[in-house]
């Protein structure tokens, strides 16, 4: 997408495509489940069964990209900074929060406005239902929001060994939380203390970027492969070892989200430097999709709710399998479309509203 503060570069959202396609798969599955279906006995198919790692994905991609704004632009201007944040996801955010509250209006107490700032605490209007239950995630990103320039202006400075401080630190806070929390699984999973190294994982792997992006460039036709198989492989080790299951108590998700977004670092750092032209309907279209890709996380789940409850798992051909593939694509087909028109509806009015808050002069950019 295109915004004043960084150069272009539709291989970021060709990855936005990739993390809403595996959380869109992994939310399908669940479905999948309750209409009977069979679980995936495999842990080698842990990105569809633990598909929710599409959100580290994210995750990791807001430090790297953020981070690369800092280092093009050397100076950032806090306020219109979180200007232009509020521009980027407010609009669809409150809109959702809205709906959140329509459908719980029987459980409203005026105190739930505060949880526009707190999706992911608590009893969040939006945790009611799956269908505004994405928006837990976008608190944590506004968090990260709040103190990044701060984090961009010290890296700048004292280079990464700044980011290593905190990544220590984190690791301190999670195993202090784990001795005292009974279900610290989903205070990992949903809150800023198990997720803010995965920023700042990204954060590095900008830094990294930037000093041996020459050689990447060089050796990128080999590299994308083995990082995602570095992701696929890591997604196999989660399913085996530490599934997501909210209200348990695992050790291995102390050190989960560093691995997770590690791999997903080495896959941003590997696809950002992959110089090879893909087919221009596929580039176009990938881009296209990372371009609504907010727009498809915060409605898929409403458009598969409303498939399962009114048509099931139909039997088109009479095959279990074909049929379950059919209802895949026919979904997330609709699911696209119907993001396509919150984009332009919702999203692209208030997109153009935002300025430049760096140092450097009006460019094209993915920020």
């Amino acid at each position: 997408m295109q915004s004043p503060n960084l150069p272009y570069n539709l291989r970021i959202d060709q990855l936005r495509w990739l993390a809403v396609t595996v959380v869109f798969l992994f939310h399908f599955y669940l479905e999948f489940r309750g209409q009977g279906g069979g679980a995936i006995s495999s842990a080698w198919y842990g990105l569809i069964s633990e598909g929710h790692t599409g959100v580290a994905l994210f995750f990791a991609l807001s430090g790297f990209l953020f981070m690369q704004i800092a280092i093009f632009q050397q100076q950032i201007s806090y306020g219109a900074f979180l200007r232009n944040r509020c521009l980027r996801i407010l609009p669809l955010f409150l809109t959702i929060f809205m709906l959140a509250t329509s459908i719980g209006r029987d459980k409203f107490v005026p105190q739930d406005l505060f949880y526009v700032l707190a999706t992911n605490l608590g009893l969040a209007p939006t945790s009611y239902t799956a269908v505004t239950g994405a928006a837990w995630s976008i608190s944590v990103e506004f968090s990260f929001y709040l103190v990044f320039p701060f984090l961009a202006r010290f890296t700048l400075v004292q280079g990464p060994s700044y980011l290593f401080k905190l990544l220590v630190m984190m690791v301190f806070f999670k195993v202090a939380a784990y001795t005292v929390n009974d279900k610290s699984t989903l205070m990992y999973f949903s809150t800023l203390l198990g997720r803010f190294d995965q920023f700042l994982i990204g954060m590095l792997a900008a830094l990294f970027y930037q000093r041996h992006g020459v050689w990447l460039r060089r050796w990128s036709p080999w590299l994308p492969l083995p990082a995602f198989l570095l992701v696929v492989g890591n997604s196999a080790l989660q399913a085996h070892f530490g599934k997501f299951e909210p209200y348990t108590h695992q050790a291995f998700w102390i050190g989960w989200s560093l691995l997770e977004a590690t791999g997903w670092s080495f896959l941003i750092v590997a696809w950002v430097a992959f110089d090879r032209p893909l087919p221009t309907w596929l580039e176009r279209a990938l881009a296209r999709a990372g371009q609504i890709s907010f727009s498809f996380y915060l409605l898929h789940m409403g458009v598969l709710r409303i498939w399962m409850q009114y048509c099931g798992l139909p039997a088109y051909t009479g095959h279990r399998g074909l049929d379950t593939a059919l209802t895949l694509l026919i979904t997330y087909v609709a699911a696209w479309g119907l993001s396509g028109i919150s984009y332009s509806a919702i999203e692209q009015p208030f997109l153009l509203l935002r300025r430049r808050y760096g140092a450097r002069g009006d460019i094209g950019s993915t920020g």
